[in-house]
């Protein structure tokens, strides 16, 4: 692991963050608030965020070169999460782990905007 960059370091510890609270989130707020919180889409679109921050966390600490490609596909993910938590609303544990999740994915990914 002494090849990871601090920014990679960073990035991995925002992923896997990430994963927690949204796993956290929809088994335990969502899945107790009910209502839109429980929508097929809004959930499928927690578990999906939570399983690509695993997955990119996992590829950038395997060492894997398609960590970029991971990462990419995970900034955007968040992205989305972040948008339908906010549009759902009591969710901003979330949102602001999706949003920093995405940005330091976009950096890995090398499409930082």
């Amino acid at each position: 692991m002494t090849s990871m960059t601090p920014e990679m370091q960073q990035c991995v510890q925002n992923c896997l963050d990430c994963h927690t609270t949204c796993l956290q989130m929809a088994m335990n707020h969502c899945l107790e608030t009910g209502g839109q919180q429980t929508s097929p889409p809004h959930f499928r679109l927690m578990m999906c965020c939570a399983e690509i921050c695993r997955t990119s966390a996992h590829f950038m600490l395997s060492g894997s070169d398609l960590h970029t490609l991971t990462c990419g596909v995970c900034a955007e993910v968040c992205g989305r999460c972040a948008d339908d938590c906010e549009r759902v609303g009591d969710m901003d544990e979330c949102v602001r782990a999706c949003r920093k999740c995405a940005e330091s994915c976009r950096q890995m990914s090398g499409s930082a905007a």
